[in-house]
């Protein structure tokens, strides 16, 4: 009789993001995808790599499905490529349910399983040293749990690796991670997944193959969407796609997280601020979304950090203001009204001050009340 996973074990699986994608399936990234096919083909797989580019464009997909790929004995390339594995093999079987033993999953929401009170009481904001210790160096160092005879033993996927804590305060997570990415254990494969390559040490990229990745095109992203399974209506496809600019991550997150209600409640409060009449109540009002966007996020999710959920939501309005903003610049741009173009470009300068004034930690209300004031003042033409 098999043994029943532990709480532990159970929780862990929790936070794996879904079953590895066949790599026919991922659209828009040809580039990468031919990149990683011929290093399997030709038997050069390197044993750290950096998956960089927009968020939510299939860096993390990408590199779940190369992780199976490489795990599993029965891979072989396809006749348009790519990489396939039997889906009724073993490895496959286990990797669809998330509990290959060989494959980890690192993302800062394990600091909520560390021996220590104070990470596990933190705000996420960061994954800390001791995280990368228990679940990166550690691991790495110790034989794998099965020896399959596949192209790689073990592989570490390191999910929003931008966020390895680089305080003075700590030492620094990255130094310690050094080692093991310049002489990993035989078969041991680390792929570092980031929207912010300029985050990682210059030490830590020097020693990864990187891959970048691109926002989907339009075509790609219409593509995408008849293969989504989403049910949308058709008055809100047009704002989303312009919204996620090329990014089906983002998109599936504005559809499960109610973002398309920030567009029917700002879209009004908007439009009177750019006829004059600016909204007393439009910086409570964003302070109120993203507060409840957050609240909502952690209910869902039970290992969420609600002040992480808090700035990745004042993020996400920043990101809504500044596509509404770009948008209408582009229309002033084919009417030529030079004066409404240079008011907007002032206005999403005023969006990356916000911005700015969220990564020095300034409360979230105070940003969003001094940028809707902000957004409300015209802005002059320099003679």
């Amino acid at each position: 009789m098999a043994q029943k996973p532990s709480q532990l074990e159970t929780d862990l699986n929790e936070l794996n993001q879904g079953a590895p994608k066949p790599l026919a399936h991922i659209v828009g990234q040809d580039g990468p995808l031919h990149t990683l096919c011929e290093a399997v083909r030709c038997d050069r797989v390197h044993h750290a790599w950096i998956f960089h580019g927009p968020k939510g464009v299939g860096k993390f997909t990408t590199a779940l499905s190369f992780a199976a790929l490489l795990l599993n004995p029965t891979t072989t390339c396809t006749a348009d490529n790519l990489l396939a594995a039997d889906p009724d093999d073993h490895t496959s079987k286990l990797l669809n349910a998330g509990t290959h033993p060989d494959l980890h999953i690192i993302c800062k929401e394990l600091a909520r399983f560390s021996d220590d009170r104070q990470i596990r009481e933190a705000k996420q904001m960061s994954i800390p040293k001791k995280v990368i210790e228990q679940y990166l160096l550690v691991p790495a160092s110790l034989a794998p749990s099965m020896n399959t005879g596949s192209r790689a033993s073990k592989v570490f996927i390191i999910d929003e690796a931008d966020l390895l804590d680089r305080s003075q305060t700590n030492a620094p997570v990255q130094n310690a991670m050094l080692k093991t990415l310049e002489e990993p254990s035989p078969g041991t494969v680390m792929i570092l997944v980031t929207d912010r390559e300029q985050k990682l040490l210059p030490t830590v990229r020097s020693r990864c193959q990187r891959i970048a990745f691109s926002s989907l095109s339009d075509q790609s992203m219409q593509l995408w969407l008849r293969s989504s399974g989403l049910e949308v209506s058709p008055g809100d496809v047009d704002w989303l796609l312009r919204f996620v600019a090329g990014s089906p991550g983002e998109f599936v997150q504005a559809v499960q997280t109610g973002l398309i209600a920030w567009q029917r409640t700002m879209e009004p409060m908007l439009r009177a601020m750019d006829q004059g009449n600016a909204p007393m109540d439009l910086g409570s009002t964003m302070a109120t979304l993203i507060d409840q966007w957050a609240a909502d996020y952690v209910a869902k999710h039970r290992y969420a950090s609600k002040d992480a959920a808090n700035k990745h939501a004042a993020g996400l309005m920043l990101n809504y203001l500044s596509s509404t903003i770009r948008h209408q610049l582009k229309h002033d741009a084919i009417q030529g009204d030079i004066s409404a173009m240079h008011r907007r470009t002032g206005m999403i300068d005023r969006i990356h001050e916000a911005e700015l004034r969220l990564g020095s930690n300034v409360q979230i209300g105070l940003v969003m009340e001094a940028l809707a004031a902000s957004l409300s003042c015209p802005v002059e033409i320099q003679a």
